[in-house]
């Protein structure tokens, strides 16, 4: 069996891929935290966002919705020249913003896992890829739960990050089929 091929470009990416990438996740602090992340990374490598995580989650409290939702414009520019982030002020600035509007989801749905899982019908969709070139950058799905989040006001949650947040939060399963981390190879 033979991983999925980005996730052999280093260490680090391949203890995301083998620990974390496509594992069906429902705590709201996470998935919150995935969503800032996958937002971070438009226009940039995953490798990259990966490498600064660290300095993310000490910089918004562990991803602390409450808290992120209560920071204000200082505490973004504090973030922003004292931390290893990304220092794109809207990225920096939607933390927030998405923050306040999944306090708003919370109350609606009982939970941020809920609004998304509720989707797939609380079922990973498992896919049968032979070749990571037949993964798709978005689906139909996508650009749906992305208009969404649009109409809600979110931030940095276009159809290409939705969908890869959909494949970290285990929505999809989009390893290979030949990955030893597609869910019908650990569930053999």
């Amino acid at each position: 069996m033979e991983r999925c091929s980005w996730s052999r470009k280093n260490e680090r990416m391949q203890e995301y891929h083998d620990n974390e990438w496509g594992r069906p996740y429902t705590d709201d602090s996470y998935l919150f935290e995935l969503l800032t992340l996958e937002g971070a990374q438009s226009g940039l490598s995953w490798n990259t966002v990966l490498a600064k995580r660290h300095h993310y989650q000490e910089a918004f409290q562990q991803f602390d919705i409450q808290k992120c939702a209560s920071m204000t414009d200082e505490d973004l520019e504090y973030i922003r020249n004292h931390y290893g982030v990304i220092k794109h002020p809207a990225k920096l600035a939607s933390v927030r913003n998405n923050a306040v509007k999944v306090l708003t989801i919370q109350d609606e749905y009982g939970s941020l896992s809920s609004f998304f899982w509720r989707y797939v019908d609380f079922t990973p969709i498992i896919h049968e890829w032979k070749e990571e070139a037949e993964v798709p950058s978005y689906t139909e799905l996508s650009t749906q739960i992305s208009r969404e989040l649009k109409k809600r006001q979110f931030k940095f949650v276009g159809p290409v990050t939705v969908y890869s947040f959909m494949q970290a939060i285990g929505m999809v399963d989009d390893h290979v089929r030949t990955c030893p981390c597609h869910s019908k190879n650990t569930n053999a």
